[in-house]
């Protein structure tokens, strides 16, 4: 019989999860064990070979042949990663504050695709407003002879620029 193709890991036992993190599982009596969730695929295949030594697998459905008892590959493999219900609530709060933004660029879009015009007026009505603001304190600046700006205060030029900027 060919031995058994390796995953996409590379290694005997070991999976790549959608978040691309690797999974470690071994199949013993008609079951697949799940091991735990690791970081690299040699963590994972460390935690497949001890447990393949406690089940007396032979050599060569190994990952790391080197290895030659199962203290040492018990010492080797690492502690699985754990979820508990302080990361399961911090996860749920992320996806909501995602579905929110999600949804709130959706009605975003939905209303510019309504209302282009409405909304770029509204754009330029502000900047005209600020525009006019700007001009009024520099206007009333000048009249004022106890002003705090200097000779070179870029400020002064609100009150010079053309009324055709306006327009913009």
């Amino acid at each position: 019989m060919p031995p058994r193709r390796r995953g996409a890991s590379g290694f005997r036992g070991v999976r790549v999860r959608p978040s691309g993190r690797f999974t470690a599982e071994i199949r013993a009596g008609g079951f697949r064990l799940t091991l735990g969730t690791y970081n690299t695929p040699e963590e994972a295949a460390r935690a497949y070979d001890a447990a393949a030594w406690r089940f007396r697998r032979p050599g060569h459905d190994m990952n790391f042949p080197d290895v030659e008892s199962l203290e040492e590959a018990e010492f080797l493999a690492p502690p699985p990663c754990l979820v508990d219900d302080e990361d399961r609530r911090r996860h749920r709060q992320v996806q909501r504050r995602i579905a929110i933004a999600e949804r709130d660029e959706q009605l975003m879009r939905q209303w510019r695709a309504r209302s282009p015009d409405a909304f770029f007026a509204n754009l330029r009505a502000q900047r005209r407003s600020n525009r006019r603001h700007r001009r009024a304190v520099a206007a009333f600046e000048l009249e004022n002879s106890n002003t705090t700006w200097t000779e070179n205060d870029p400020r002064w030029d609100d009150l010079w620029t053309e009324t055709t900027s306006d327009d913009e």
